[in-house]
């Protein structure tokens, strides 16, 4: 079987370094407009709502993006089921810190809070046919890790985290290599450690693969049909019942249902991450 890191957690050298790098884009000379109305700098409170029904995601990070002069109490926990109206946390400190920088944590936390709500809810799905859900590497430039984290959260699963984690030949390797089994052959003589696993779009494939031997299979936009052809030929290979088989390709709520009883291992959806919608999220004053 193929298994990668799992990111349930960010460590605070990492949140805060991207949080300054967040920050420096969007006040590189200051925030004119809160400097200019409020010079005084009064201390406030400040509770962070949630707007609509979700799954929450920032536990660890909204603590650190309000700075050194604000202290922060989190009313939920990464993975709490989250009501419209529910506070999920309290701000308190110099308003200019919190006007400044509250669009920032907003604009964040919507996003995972978003990738959070969707990975449960297919997740929830999966669970019973003991299948995972995972993401890919369609994620935003920058923003990988806090997306790999929100998966997490969530429920469902991280895939390899970047091209160094793992092997995946896909079908532009195949064509360049010139085959599978010449892919195929190049990974086992130049790396003997991490695991392989092969795209492929038909039953071909998957024989010349297993005449050599590789940890996993991804079938890529392959009907019903043929998924479970492509099962019951992996599963009846030597070592089979230890191959990872994951699908993808087109998966969304509405259809995934005809893949769970398959037999596969695991459902890849790059949607959890790119074709997201964000969950609303405010900040009020408390006056």
């Amino acid at each position: 079987m193929i298994e990668y890191p799992q990111y349930f957690h960010l460590s605070e050298d990492y949140i805060t370094t991207k949080i300054a790098e967040f920050l420096a884009e969007d006040m590189p000379g200051g925030d004119k407009t809160t400097e200019s109305t409020i010079p005084k700098n009064p201390n406030v409170k400040a509770e962070i709502q949630a707007v609509e029904n979700l799954i929450f995601a920032g536990e660890e990070i909204i603590p650190h993006c309000f700075g050194k002069n604000c202290t922060i109490l989190m009313n939920k926990k990464d993975g709490d089921s989250v009501l419209a109206r529910d506070i999920l946390g309290v701000v308190n400190g110099p308003a200019g810190d919190v006007l400044s920088r509250e669009r920032v944590m907003l604009n964040l936390i919507q996003r995972l809070c978003g990738i959070a709500t969707v990975s449960r809810k297919y997740a929830d799905l999966a669970e019973p046919y003991n299948v995972k859900i995972l993401d890919t590497r369609k994620t935003t430039p920058g923003l990988r890790l806090f997306e790999k984290y929100a998966v997490s959260v969530g429920g469902a699963f991280n895939h390899r985290l970047n091209l160094s984690e793992g092997i995946l030949i896909k079908d532009n390797h195949i064509a360049a290599s010139g085959s599978v089994s010449d892919a195929i052959r190049a990974v086992h003589n130049s790396d003997g450690v991490l695991p392989v696993e092969l795209e492929v779009d038909n039953l071909n494939q998957i024989e010349q693969a297993l005449e050599i031997g590789v940890n996993g299979f991804l079938l890529d936009n392959m009907n019903r049909e043929t998924i479970l052809q492509a099962v019951s030929l992996i599963r009846h290979s030597k070592n089979g019942k230890n191959v990872f088989v994951e699908v993808s390709g087109g998966i969304t709520f509405e259809n995934i249902q005809q893949y769970l009883d398959t037999g596969i291992n695991a459902i890849s959806i790059g949607a959890l991450t790119h074709g997201v919608i964000n969950k609303d999220i405010r900040l009020e004053f408390i006056v």
